[in-house]
């Protein structure tokens, strides 16, 4: 695993509050490299959902590099960081975030419709069955329960094939025998599919799983794991 797929140089981020800027991260460095699977752990609070933020350039950071496979996002606009996203991100949320006026199979084919491959449905509908969920593929998210519409939030990110995963609380709305086969799912499929995991999570057995822990504490990174995140 020498191969770095993200990396983070004195990253910060700054954002303006009510009582005037409030500063959620100071001079992050961060590498990670390719097949590991990291957990980005910490009180609430602590810039974890921030920074997971900043890696998939779903926020910008106020200053410093993020490069992910090779590219600069911070020197992406708008539209080119929506098209790396797609073609080589999968994020999966808390709450689910699927599309409520679509099935679940409709919903894991968005992705792969907008990627070009006219082959989407067939592909959305093998990883369905990966999930388990072949037999709700014309069910509503509505229709679903919370472990189900996180299996297909899962199946929808980890469709195309991303290089990178990236997973926010993935097990936080749900009890804890669902969130139990989320998680071995979450790790079974990323590993399948090559795919890098980076993981925001307050589950001290979904950090166990994880190759290497990286805690956050104010924003920064906790002086005793600085050295292992860098190596």
């Amino acid at each position: 695993m020498s191969d770095s797929v993200l990396t983070l140089e004195d990253v910060t981020l700054r954002l303006d509050g009510n009582a005037g800027p409030v500063e959620i991260l100071h001079g992050i460095d961060l590498t990670v490299r390719q097949g590991e699977a990291v957990g980005l752990v910490g009180p609430s609070g602590s810039g974890k959902s921030s920074l997971l933020m900043i890696m998939g350039g779903l926020e910008r950071a106020t200053s410093g590099k993020v490069i992910a496979l090779g590219r600069d996002l911070t020197a992406l606009d708008e539209d080119a960081l929506a098209l790396f996203r797609r073609d080589n991100m999968g994020v999966v949320f808390q709450s689910f975030h699927l599309i409520p006026t679509m099935t679940a199979l409709e919903n894991v084919a968005t992705p792969l419709e907008l990627a070009g491959h006219r082959d989407a449905f067939d592909r959305a509908a093998v990883e369905l069955d990966a999930v388990g969920l072949k037999h709700r593929a014309e069910h509503y998210p509505s229709q679903l329960s919370g472990g189900e519409q996180q299996r297909v939030a899962l199946a929808r990110a980890l469709a195309p094939r991303p290089a990178i995963l990236l997973a926010d609380e993935p097990t936080g709305n749900l009890d804890a025998a669902t969130g139990a086969s989320i998680v071995e799912l979450l790790f079974g499929m990323a590993r399948d599919r090559g795919s890098t995991l980076v993981m925001v999570t307050h589950a001290p057995e979904l950090a166990d799983r994880c190759d290497r822990v990286v805690p956050l504490a104010d924003g920064r990174i906790a002086e005793a794991d600085a050295r292992r995140a860098a190596e």
